[in-house]
């Protein structure tokens, strides 16, 4: 597991060995989001994004597109036998 980035209590992580499609984490306390990095599209989600949780979630996902290439440079790094472009 590699913390790309945290926000507060928000943490962006990209798991090394990790299944397709090439995604990364979001993760709180309250929830976790997985988001695939070419499309940002909500991959998988263990709660509804409501009040502080949502908030939060929007705050990483911005991050994370300002940050693509960090994302897409880590999980390439960690998972070489799936690279995404």
């Amino acid at each position: 597991m590699v913390k790309v980035h945290t926000i507060r209590k928000t943490e962006i992580r990209v798991y090394a060995n990790d299944h397709l499609p090439p995604h990364f984490h979001i993760i709180n306390p309250d929830f976790e989001l997985l988001i695939v990095i070419e499309d940002f599209s909500i991959y998988a989600e263990s709660e509804t994004m409501k009040g502080a949780a949502g908030v939060a979630a929007k705050a990483a996902r911005e991050w994370a597109a300002n940050n693509v290439a960090t994302i897409k440079a880590e999980w390439n790094r960690v998972n070489p036998r799936f690279p995404t472009k």
